[in-house]
């Protein structure tokens, strides 16, 4: 026979912000944000507090939208009967089981010197965030099950794809911690989803980064050239150098070595994690000495001294020139464009200017140069054309 109270499971649905008694030490509380949860109020026989008054203890029961008013009716009885024993339900009830929530956020924090840099391990914890912990975060891990995950990864795998496939290898990810732990058994959901095709297939659509045509590019760089905010300079050395916006912006004086005419951008700042040597050309370097009287930690300093340009700059920047439909990164591709049509590079070249990987692993392994001098060879005639004006041709 299930227990009764004060609350219904109406009441428990509709009920705003504040504490909700039940009845016998239940209270169902709503939070501003809506969320909803249960606590019992015990006192437990023959203990004191600090102060020598009775023991009055709350404790949690989990979250409203999981457990069910009879489920926490019943889990409050339990705690009364230890209280009234002179049991502390916190040292003698059932071992708990940690919530989904708790063991992602132990996952996030233990894999924090892990990560590539702290903006990658905050959209980790953010994609649960979103996505799963508003749905299951308050779930036993030990509970979540392919029912759960569906209702994770459904709403999104057609609209939000590439967000929906990274959110069900982080949900896979905590599992697997979470059975490693001893907190679950038997196969992870998100892999028996995989393979029991329970998802639509959906086709990738390549994004690619909207670029100006290599014909183009000298005109707006003379542009560029009049203009004396640093957001310019930095476009200006993004363009001609066809590195990545991070790469420029967190450039750093110690980096570059002007004897040699060489840039090494360190491995945390590189998408494939290793160090790229980008080969200095007179024009680029005709940017940044003059920027050396600033006295900066970074080459490209923004509006607060010691700090770069943030990473909007230069997008709103082409924007204020009335470039529209073209992004910063697309001059990468711009680049590439120019490299096969007029330069007429090998591929592997034009591929290591912009520090893309080439070939296979086994190729890669035995390709150890970075092909450092050919490169030179192509980002100075890349960089005459650049600011020739759109007059000088190569030969």
């Amino acid at each position: 026979m299930a227990l009764s109270g004060k609350l219904t499971k109406k009441l428990v649905e509709n009920l705003g912000a504040g504490r909700h008694g039940d009845g016998n030490g239940l209270y169902l509380v709503v939070d501003p944000s809506g969320a909803r949860r249960w606590i019992v109020r015990v006192v437990v026989k023959g203990q004191r507090n600090k102060k020598g008054a009775p023991l009055r203890t709350d404790f949690g029961l989990g979250g409203a939208e999981i457990v069910t008013i009879n489920q926490a009716r019943e889990r409050a009885l339990e705690y009364r009967r230890m209280a009234k024993q002179g049991l502390n339900p916190r040292f003698n009830a059932r071992q708990k089981v940690p919530t989904f929530e708790e063991v992602a956020q132990q996952v996030h924090i233990d894999r924090m010197p892990t990560w590539k840099n702290a903006k990658h391990g905050q959209q980790w914890i953010n994609t649960l965030r979103d996505y799963a912990f508003p749905k299951i975060g308050r779930m036993p891990i030990d509970s979540v099950d392919q029912p759960e995950v569906m209702m994770c990864l459904a709403p999104i795998w057609t609209e939000k794809h590439e967000t929906a496939k990274r959110l069900a290898q982080r949900i896979k990810t905590v599992l697997d911690v979470a059975r490693s732990k001893g907190f679950r058994a038997g196969e992870n959901p998100v892999t028996a989803i995989k393979d029991a095709g329970a998802l639509p297939r959906v086709k990738a659509k390549v994004k690619h980064h909207k670029a100006m045509g290599w014909q183009d590019v000298p005109k707006f760089y003379a542009g560029l050239q009049t203009r004396k905010a640093m957001a310019a300079k930095a476009l200006m050395f993004t363009c001609l150098t066809g590195s990545r916006t991070g790469e420029v912006l967190g450039l750093r004086w110690e980096e570059i070595d002007f004897e040699a005419q060489l840039w090494t951008c360190p491995a945390d700042r590189m998408k494939a994690g290793e160090a790229h040597r980008v080969p200095l050309t007179d024009e680029m370097l005709s940017i940044i000495e003059p920027l050396k009287e600033l006295r900066s930690g970074f080459v490209f300093e923004g509006q607060k001294r010691h700090k770069p340009l943030s990473n909007m700059s230069m997008l709103m920047l082409l924007r204020r020139m009335d470039v529209e439909g073209v992004t910063v990164h697309g001059f990468r591709s711009t680049f590439r464009d120019w490299a096969s049509e007029v330069a007429n590079v090998p591929r592997e070249v034009a591929e290591k200017s912009l520090a893309h990987s080439v070939g296979s692993d086994v190729e890669r392994a035995y390709a150890r140069s970075d092909l450092l001098e050919k490169r030179r060879v192509l980002m100075r005639e890349w960089s005459q054309y650049v600011a020739s004006g759109g007059v000088k041709e190569l030969k």
